[in-house]
C-alpha cells in the first residue's frame, strides 16, 4: 500500500533520529514524520502552482503545532480543544521561519506553508528542534525552490561542559539554552537565553552548535538524494534590468538627497515626491508595472544605504560604525503605577511599567512541557501611531510576542527567586516611537521600570542590536542599527546581558547565514555598547533598586506550613481563610507544598494574617504573645480567638493590670486584644492572660491588689469561687 514508504536512521547526541516519508501526508509537496527519542513531529509542506498577485514579498507561512494529546492532556478550555497557538507556539513557528526564510528565491511569490505537528512528547528531545529538522527535510526533497537544506541542535553548558540537546535534568542544571541552525558553511540562525555567561562562553557554545549541525546536514542531504523532487519553475518577480537602472539613474540623486538625515519623519517626507516624480515619468513608459517601478525604487534605495557603508563609510545619520545614537532614560513617569521607565534611543522610545502582585497572578501555563506557570511575564506592543502610521490595532502579533519572549528572556536571569521577592511581575512595554531596535529599547526600559518598582533584580541589563552589510567577500558591521539600516542590511543581531554577561541573543538574518568571525565581532562589540549604555545613561537615572516599594503596590509575606496542615489553614469549604482575607483585608494564597503567599496594601494587615496562619498551622507556645479577638464573655472571664478555630480563656483575674470587678468593664465580644499564652493543658485548651501581655508589651506596672490566683479550667461555667477557682 505504501510502495514509496521510506525509513533514514541516523543519531543525533546520543538518540536516535528517524525520519519517515511517503506514508503521512502524500498529498503534499514534502512531507515526512521525524521520530527523536519518543518525540514524533510530522511536517508537511505546500506551495501554491502560482504566485499571488500585487504583493512585493515572498509570502511564506510557518506553523508549530501544539497538540496536547501528545502530553497526554485533554485542554483546559471550555471548548475541549486546542484553539489559538501558545505563545511558546508562536516562539517555535518564529525559530523555524528565521533560518528557512532566506534560502527561498527572493523573488518567487507563491505562497508557501510548512506546518510541523507535535504528535508525541518525549521530555529529553525537543519537539521544536525535532520540527526543525523535520522543515528541513520536507523542504529539501519537496518540489520547493529552496537552497538548503539546515540543521538545528539546542546547547546547554552543564558544569563548563557544553552539552548539545540536553535532557530535562541537564536543563535545569544549564547556564544556557542556545539553539543554533546551520547550513553546511554559515551560521543561520541564533537564539539564546543564558544565566550572565561570557561572550567566550556563549561564542564557543554557538560554535559547538553549528559542528554538530554538520553531520545532520548531510544526513538530510542523503534523503534528498534519493528520494528528492526535481525544483518546480516559478515566474518571476525581479523587475526587468533595463528597467532598474532606467529608474536608478534618474532617481539616484534625489534619493540620495531625501535619505541623507537622522530624522526618519524628513527621510518620509523628502522620498514622497521622488515617488511622485518616478511614477510621473515611467508609468507611462511601462504602463501596468506600477509594482515594479517601486520595487526598483527600493533596490535604488538599498544600493545607496551600502554604497554609503561599504564604500564611504558613511551612515545615513552621519555616526561613526560603532557610534550610539543620542541616548535618554527616565523614570517615575506614571504616579499610580508600582514602576515606570521610560528609555530613548535616537528616535526609538520605549515606555516600559511594572505591576507588582500576589504570586496567584502568575500566569497558567496549557502546553506540552512541564512549566505549569509563569511568575514573570513580559508583553510588548507597537501601534502604528509609533511608526507614523494610522489603522486600527488588532491586538499582539507574532512580532510583538515574539520581541516580548526577547525581552522577557533577557531578565529572567536577573529577577529575584520567589522565595526573596514573593510577587508576579508584569512588565509591558509600549513603543511610543520606532526607528530601529525597538526589542532592545524595551529590554533598558524594563530594567529602568523594575529598578523603579523596587524589585531586586540581580543587576541590570541592557541591550543593543549590530547591523551586518556584506558583499562578495567583503562585510562590515555596525553597532545600533536604524530602521533604514535594518531595512537595507543583511543582519539584526540582538545581544541583551549585564556588565558580566549575557542573558539573551537573537539573530535575523538575510542572507544565508554568517562566518564565525561575524559572530565573534557582533558579540565584542555589543558588549562594549551595552557597558556604555548602562554607565552613561540608565545608571544614572536610577543607580539601584529603590529600598522599598511604592505605596500602591500591595505588601506581600510569605511563610511555609507543614503539608498536613493546609487543610486547616484552608478550612471547611475555605471558610478559615476567606475569614482571614475578610478580617485583615489581604489576600491568601496556598501552594500545595505549602507554601503561604499574603499579599496586601497594608503590611499591618499583611503581619496580622501571617501571624494568624502561622498560629494555625503551629500549635500556640506557652510564653507566646497574639492578637486576638474577643467571641465570648462570661461571668469569669473572656474567650479569645487567636486564630479561626483557636480560642483560649482569659480569667478575670488575668483581664487587666488592676483589679476587675466585671468582665464587660474591660472587653466586650469583638475587641481586639493582646493575649499570652500562660498554660495549654492536656486536652490542648488554652490559657491566656491580657495583663501578662500588657505588662510585657506595653510596659504597664501591676496593681499590688491583682488577684494573682490559679484560675479555673475551659469546662468550668460556675461562678468563681473566691477559695477554690483555677488560673
Amino acid at each position: 500500500m505504501f510502495e514509496n514508504f521510506k525509513v533514514f536512521e541516523t543519531e543525533l547526541a546520543g538518540r536516535p533520529l528517524t525520519v519517515e516519508t511517503g506514508k503521512i501526508a502524500q498529498l503534499a509537496n514534502g512531507a515526512c514524520l521525524v521520530r527523536y527519542g519518543d518525540t514524533v513531529v510530522n511536517v508537511a509542506v505546500t506551495a501554491s502552482a502560482k504566485p499571488r498577485d500585487g504583493i512585493d514579498f515572498f509570502p511564506l507561512s510557518v506553523d508549530f503545532e501544539e497538540k496536547l494529546y501528545a502530553v497526554g492532556k485533554i485542554p483546559g478550555s471550555f471548548l475541549k480543544r486546542e484553539g489559538r497557538p501558545s505563545e511558546k507556539a508562536i516562539l517555535a513557528s518564529r525559530v523555524i521561519d528565521r533560518p528557512i526564510r532566506p534560502l527561498f528565491p527572493k523573488d518567487m511569490r507563491n505562497d508557501c506553508s510548512v506546518v510541523a505537528t507535535v504528535m508525541s512528547v518525549d521530555p529529553d528531545c525537543s519537539p521544536e528542534i525535532t520540527a526543525m529538522i523535520g522543515t528541513s527535510v520536507a523542504l529539501s526533497i519537496s518540489d520547493i525552490p529552496w537552497n538548503g537544506p539546515i540543521s538545528a541542535v539546542s546547547v546547554g553548558l552543564v558544569d563548563g561542559e557544553f552539552v548539545i540537546n540536553p535532557t530535562a535534568e541537564q536543563k535545569d542544571k544549564s547556564q544556557m539554552a542556545v539553539t543554533v541552525a546551520s547550513t553546511s558553511e554559515r551560521i543561520a540562525m541564533i537564539e539564546a537565553g543564558a544565566n550572565i555567561v561570557s561572550d567566550e562562553d556563549m561564542y564557543n557554545g554557538i560554535m559547538a552548535g553549528h559542528n554538530a549541525n554538520q553531520a545532520v546536514i548531510e544526513f538530510i542531504r542523503g534523503i534528498a538524494a534519493e528520494i528528492g523532487k526535481p525544483k518546480f519553475e516559478y515566474p518571476s518577480n525581479e523587475p526587468d534590468e533595463e528597467m532598474l537602472e532606467a529608474i536608478k539613474a534618474f532617481a539616484i540623486e534625489d534619493v540620495k538627497a531625501a535619505l541623507d538625515t537622522d530624522d526618519k519623519r524628513i527621510r518620509d517626507e523628502r522620498l514622497k515626491p521622488v515617488y511622485e516624480k518616478v511614477h510621473e515619468h515611467f508609468d507611462e513608459i511601462y504602463p501596468e508595472q506600477e509594482a515594479k517601478i517601486d520595487e526598483c525604487m527600493y533596490k535604488t534605495q538599498k544600493f545607496v544605504v551600502r554604497r554609503w557603508l561599504l564604500d564611504e563609510k558613511k551612515r545615513v545619520d552621519g555616526r561613526g560604525m560603532d557610534e550610539i545614537r543620542p541616548l535618554a532614560s527616565e523614570v517615575s513617569l506614571l504616579p499610580r503605577t508600582h514602576g515606570s521607565g521610560l528609555f530613548t534611543r535616537g528616535q526609538t522610545q520605549v515606555l516600559t511599567i511594572a505591576t507588582l502582585g500576589p504570586i496567584s497572578d502568575r500566569q497558567l501555563l496549557d502546553g506540552i512541557d512541564d512549566e505549569e506557570f509563569k511568575r514573570y511575564m513580559h508583553h510588548y506592543n507597537m501601534p502604528s501611531y509609533s511608526v507614523g502610521e494610522t489603522k486600527p490595532s488588532r491586538g499582539p502579533g507574532r512580532r510583538e510576542i515574539g520581541h516580548g519572549a526577547l525581552a522577557e528572556r533577557a531578565l529572567v536571569p536577573v529577577i529575584p527567586s520567589e522565595e526573596d521577592f514573593p510577587y508576579a511581575i508584569r512588565l509591558v512595554s509600549e513603543v511610543v516611537s520606532s526607528n530601529g531596535s525597538t526589542s532592545q529599547g524595551s529590554i533598558c526600559g524594563s530594567t529602568l521600570a523594575l529598578m523603579d518598582a523596587g524589585v531586586p533584580i540581580k543587576a541590570p541589563v541592557a541591550g543593543i542590536s549590530c547591523g551586518l552589510i556584506t558583499e562578495g567577500e567583503r562585510w562590515m558591521t555596525m553597532v545600533d542599527i536604524q530602521g533604514l539600516e535594518d531595512f537595507f542590511g543583511d543582519m539584526d543581531f540582538k545581544v541583551a546581558g549585564t556588565k558580566d554577561g549575557i542573558t539573551a541573543i537573537q539573530m535575523d538574518l538575510k542572507i544565508s547565514g554568517l562566518l564565525p568571525e561575524m559572530v565573534k565581532e557582533a558579540l565584542e562589540k555589543t558588549h562594549k555598547a551595552r557597558n556604555y549604555i548602562l554607565d552613561e545613561v540608565m545608571l544614572k537615572a536610577i543607580p539601584e533598586p529603590r529600598a522599598e516599594l511604592s505605596k500602591y503596590a500591595p505588601k506581600m509575606l510569605s511563610t511555609t506550613v507543614p503539608v498536613d496542615k493546609i487543610r486547616e489553614v484552608i478550612g471547611s469549604g475555605g471558610k478559615v481563610i476567606q475569614k482571614i482575607c475578610a478580617e485583615c483585608n489581604v489576600k491568601v494564597d496556598i501552594d500545595d507544598d505549602g507554601r503561604v503567599f499574603i499579599s496586601g496594601i497594608n503590611i499591618d494587615d499583611c503581619n496580622r494574617a501571617l501571624s494568624i496562619v502561622n498560629t494555625i498551622a503551629n500549635d500556640p507556645e506557652i510564653g507566646a504573645i497574639y492578637k486576638g479577638v474577643v467571641t465570648r464573655i462570661m461571668d469569669f472571664g473572656a474567650f479569645v480567638e487567636i486564630a479561626p478555630g483557636k480560642e483560649g480563656l482569659v480569667h478575670i483575674s488575668r483581664l487587666d493590670v488592676k483589679r476587675v470587678g466585671k468582665v464587660t468593664d474591660v472587653v466586650d465580644v469583638g475587641d481586639e486584644v493582646i493575649v499570652k499564652v500562660t498554660e495549654i493543658d492536656d486536652k490542648g485548651r488554652l490559657n491566656l492572660s491580657r495583663r501578662d501581655a500588657l505588662i510585657e508589651v506595653e510596659g504597664l506596672t501591676p496593681e499590688n491588689d491583682v488577684d494573682d490566683s490559679p484560675r479555673r479550667s475551659h469546662g468550668d461555667r460556675r461562678p468563681p469561687r473566691r477559695n477554690n477557682h483555677n488560673n
